[in-house]
């Protein structure tokens, strides 16, 4: 049977931290989503510090949803960070935006990002949406993560 993979939501606005989580629910998306709400929380996360420390809990992820405007460290600072890191290349980073400036998309991609997806209008587009990715999961085979993590 093949494993649940986990989801990493990186998202600082609640409204659309609500949204997110009750499209997954909509979706009937089955796999682990875990939260943060900051850049900084992301990176604490994927290299294991503070509450993250626990790996049981904390299961390292496969796939990041993020945000790139967020305080402290946005999502570019997130995606540069992740791309010095040899042990995390292996997870797809898939942006979700608010933004439809050419130049973030141009940006993301150049760090590293998978996918860059523009958040919805509505609770129906984005239960749509996350119906997609919950396939696109589920049909794709994901390498296991590496764990060596440079800093």
């Amino acid at each position: 049977m093949k494993q649940k993979t986990t989801v990493l939501l990186v998202e600082d606005n609640k409204t659309d931290l609500f949204l997110t989580r009750t499209a997954f629910e909509r979706a009937e998306f089955k796999n682990p989503l875990q939260e943060v709400r900051n850049g900084e929380e992301a990176i604490a996360y994927l290299k294991g510090q503070g509450p993250y420390w626990d790996r049981g809990r904390f299961p390292m992820p496969a796939v990041m949803l993020l945000d790139l405007k967020m305080p402290m460290k946005d999502g570019f600072e997130v995606l540069k960070w992740v791309a010095a890191q040899t042990g995390l290349k292996r997870i797809s980073i898939i942006v979700l935006s608010g933004s439809t400036r050419a130049e973030d998309v141009e940006q993301a991609f150049a760090l590293g990002a998978k996918s860059f997806l523009l958040k919805p209008s509505s609770i129906e587009e984005l239960t749509t949406m996350m119906r997609c990715l919950r396939d696109w999961i589920e049909y794709n085979h994901f390498p296991a993560p590496l764990a060596t993590l440079s800093g």
